[in-house]
């Protein structure tokens, strides 16, 4: 039985789905094509936001309550770090190739 080799810890994970659970975005790296919808989902019992750093990107969710959604479909090539604003300490990274 052969097993691939676990991405390297922060290597950016291919996928469109990020869970929001244990006050952290999992996974907290992601890589995407340009044209790719994000889901977040809130898995937690808090409260908390998808929202670009520095306000100078395009990610502004509303806040999501347990088992609430938000996605965003990527239009560019780019890196986009976000945060939680009501959990400062809470970051993601999608990272998105033409």
């Amino acid at each position: 039985m052969s097993m691939s080799p676990a991405p390297a810890a922060g290597a950016p994970v291919a996928t469109t789905s990020v869970a929001i659970k244990g006050f952290a975005f999992g996974p907290q790296s992601i890589k995407v094509k340009v044209g790719a919808t994000v889901t977040w989902t809130n898995d937690d019992q808090d409260p908390h936001t998808v929202t670009s750093q520095n306000g100078s990107g395009p990610l502004k969710s509303k806040t999501l309550q347990n088992g609430d959604k938000f996605q965003y479909t990527f239009t560019k090539a780019g890196t986009f770090n976000y945060l939680c604003t009501i959990h400062p300490f809470m970051t993601g990274t999608v990272v998105v190739t033409a």
